[in-house]
């Protein structure tokens, strides 16, 4: 499976987001400032806007899904065991997941955002796609609440998994990185080595990095791992 971007183009405004490059399984990280192109990127791999120019080439990819940045724009239904339905999947399961059993008949909109933003992704994460974009996944979620989506999310890695966020601190075990200059996303390229010139990494990881220490990943565990090596 593969999905290429050939010298793509997507005028916003007065602004142009430019990517070239190829994503193929494993999970991207695109990171990058608010504003700067992500949720525009989302949508285009997911083919809810066309570009301005340039081509997008799919291979092998028959099934898509683009989880939103805000979960009530996924709504289709009135109560939480008729919108897991919609997915065709188990209720009981998957409302367990999502922290939310017995509750079937409530109203999706009578959830906090948390909530709600969980039980999306619990339906989104708990089925197979070629291409899953996701777009801001950890919004509105609590520290473990984003642990949890990054273990469903590290499940996935057998699809191409497009992760855009500026969220810095609780990550998935990533493959591949990629992070916005301006407007145009650049491939920084595979973990761990694209690490070291990671502009928008957070504070700690820098300052490991500095210290010539390249952590395995960007999991809490791995930068923690990395952190004893300075002790040792």
């Amino acid at each position: 499976m593969e999905l290429a971007f050939e010298g793509v183009n997507i005028r916003r405004g007065s602004i142009d987001i430019r990517i070239s490059g190829r994503f193929v399984p494993g999970i991207h990280l695109v990171s990058g400032m608010v504003g700067s192109g992500k949720s525009t990127i989302a949508a285009v791999a997911a083919g809810l806007l066309a570009p301005t120019g340039g081509h997008i080439k799919k291979s092998g990819v028959n099934t898509t899904m683009l989880s939103f940045q805000f979960p009530e724009w996924a709504l289709t239904e009135k109560t939480l065991g008729e919108e897991v339905s919609s997915y065709g999947l188990e209720v009981a399961g998957i409302l367990a997941r999502a922290g939310l059993s017995g509750r079937e008949g409530d109203d999706p909109l009578s959830l906090s955002r948390g909530e709600l933003k969980k039980l999306n992704l619990a339906c989104v994460l708990a089925k197979a796609w070629d291409l899953l974009v996701l777009d801001e996944p950890f919004g509105a979620l609590d520290c473990e609440g984003k642990r949890e989506v990054c273990r469903w999310i590290e499940s996935k890695r057998s699809s191409i998994v497009i992760l855009c966020t500026h969220e810095q601190h609780i990550l998935p075990r990533i493959d591949a990185l990629w992070e916005f200059q301006g407007h145009q996303l650049v491939f920084r390229g595979l973990v761990p080595g694209a690490l070291a010139d990671w502009t928008l990494a957070a504070p700690g990881l820098k300052a490991l990095v500095a210290r010539g220490i390249i952590p395995a990943n960007i999991s809490e565990r791995d930068l923690r791992e990395a952190a004893c090596r300075i002790r040792d």
